[in-house]
C-alpha cells in the first residue's frame, strides 16, 4: 500500500536553486571578468581589460582579438579583497557540493519519507557556502573603484562578478528553503 507522502515544496525549491547556485558561482570564479578597464589612456580606444580573480585579459572590441594570462602589472592579484575571494571562492564550491550530497540524502528520493534533519543541515551548510560566495563578491564590489588602475581609465563591474552575486543569492534562498525542514523534525520529534 503507497502512502503517496510528497516531497515537500520548501525541498525541492531547495534542490532546484541550490544547483542553479553552484552554477553561477563556478562560471563567476572561473570567468575572467569581475571588473572591466576600458578607456585607458595611451592605449587603443576599443581596448578592454577583463580582470577576474585568477586571470586578467585584454581584447579589441573592433577585431574581437582576446589575449588571457596578461602580466599583472599593477599589483592587482596582491590586493586583499582579491586574495579573499582566491580562497573563498573555491572553498564555497567545495562546501555546496558537500551541501548537495548531504541534502540528496535527506530528501528522499529512493525511500518513503524524507529525512527532515539531514535535510534541515544540508540547508545550513548550503546557507553558509552562499554566505561564503557572497562575503567576497561583495568587498570585490565595495573596493572596484579603489583596487589598482591607471588613472582616468574607466572602471564597471564584469558579467563574473554579477554571476557570483547571483549564484550566492540562489544558495542562501536555496538553504534557507532547505532549513525548513528543522521545522518538520521538530513537529515529528
Amino acid at each position: 500500500r503507497l502512502r503517496g507522502m510528497r516531497t515537500p515544496t520548501a525541498m525541492i525549491v531547495g534542490l532546484v536553486l541550490c544547483p542553479c547556485g553552484l552554477l553561477l558561482t563556478l562560471t563567476g570564479t572561473l570567468a575572467p571578468s569581475w571588473r572591466k578597464v576600458s578607456l585607458v589612456p595611451n592605449q587603443p580606444v576599443d581596448l578592454v581589460w577583463e580582470q577576474g580573480i585568477w586571470d586578467i585579459c585584454r581584447e579589441r572590441q573592433s577585431t574581437h582579438d582576446r589575449l588571457c594570462g596578461q602580466a599583472d602589472e599593477l599589483g592587482y592579484f596582491e590586493e586583499v579583497p582579491v586574495r579573499v575571494a582566491q580562497g573563498l571562492m573555491p572553498s564555497s564550491l567545495v562546501i555546496t557540493l558537500l551541501g548537495l550530497v548531504v541534502a540528496a540524502l535527506g530528501v528522499r528520493c529512493w525511500q518513503e519519507e524524507p529525512r527532515h534533519l539531514l535535510a534541515g543541515v544540508a540547508g545550513l551548510v548550503l546557507l553558509l557556502s552562499g554566505l561564503l560566495s557572497l562575503v567576497p563578491a561583495s568587498w570585490y564590489t565595495h573596493e572596484l573603484w579603489a583596487l589598482p588602475a591607471l588613472p582616468g581609465s574607466t572602471l564597471v563591474v564584469g558579467y563574473s562578478l554579477v554571476l557570483s552575486y547571483l549564484g550566492s543569492c540562489l544558495e542562501i534562498l536555496g538553504g534557507l528553503a532547505l532549513s525548513l525542514s528543522f521545522h518538520r523534525y521538530c513537529e515529528e520529534h
